[in-house]
């Protein structure tokens, strides 16, 4: 799961990122509002985590410029003012949570998985796409229940496909949901195509059906009307 922390803290966000990238989490940080605007207009994000005082402008006001254009983005806010007024306005602004600081790391954990349930999910935990089951809480494959060995990569890539199921998802798309903002810094997303390559194969290897696709000139999609041969 990608995440974005727009906190200026140095040091609470340094132990949430910590923590949340030894769960397992893929973090991207910004340290006032403008970085966090930058990115939220640059890149996707699972799930957003914005303070609401920060140098440079509003933690509501990204909130609300994030919502114009990415509606579907998780978003929590976070937030040392316990206010009544800027709970109700972070949440009729779009935000799914609102954390008041202190709080536990492993309660910023339940809250990002909930808010991604919710968004991406459905709810659920489990992920059922015919024969292949993905559970998203032990971040594990299964292939009529046989557990397929993926790398944290590949369980990604398996994952962002399964959640966009029969939506054409572009290089690029996929190349910032897995990597970031360090995609800017690459020469070609070639990468991409030899990661596909070997979930796919993994796939197969292991009795599913072929269900990605490559999608002429603009990336791929994973379709679950495709059956077993």
């Amino acid at each position: 799961m990608k995440i974005l922390i727009v906190e200026d803290n140095a040091e609470l966000l340094q132990n949430m990122v910590t923590y949340l990238e030894r769960e397992g989490y893929r973090c991207e940080e910004a340290a006032n509002y403008d970085e966090g605007f930058d990115k939220v207009m640059s890149y996707t994000y699972d799930v957003v985590l914005i303070d609401i005082m920060l140098p440079g402008g509003n933690g509501l006001q990204l909130l609300r410029e994030l919502k114009s254009v990415r509606p579907e983005t998780g978003t929590i806010i976070i937030s040392a003012k316990n206010s009544l007024d800027d709970k109700v306005e972070g949440l009729d602004l779009g935000a799914d949570d609102y954390l008041t600081k202190p709080f536990q790391l492993p309660e910023l954990q339940a809250r990002i998985k909930a808010v991604n349930r919710r968004n991406n999910l459905g709810g659920e935990e489990i992920i059922r796409i015919n024969e292949i089951l993905l559970n998203t809480q032990t971040r594990e494959v299964f292939i009529d229940e046989s557990p397929v060995d993926l790398t944290p990569k590949e369980y990604d890539l398996m994952l962002y496909f399964a959640s966009n199921k029969n939506r054409v998802l572009s290089k690029q798309n996929i190349a910032e949901h897995l990597w970031g903002d360090y995609v800017d810094q690459l020469d070609n997303l070639d990468f991409v195509y030899q990661h596909i390559k070997n979930l796919r194969k993994k796939l197969l290897k292991s009795g599913a059906g072929d269900y990605i696709e490559s999608i002429y000139s603009i990336g791929y999609k994973l379709n679950d009307r495709l059956r077993k041969a």
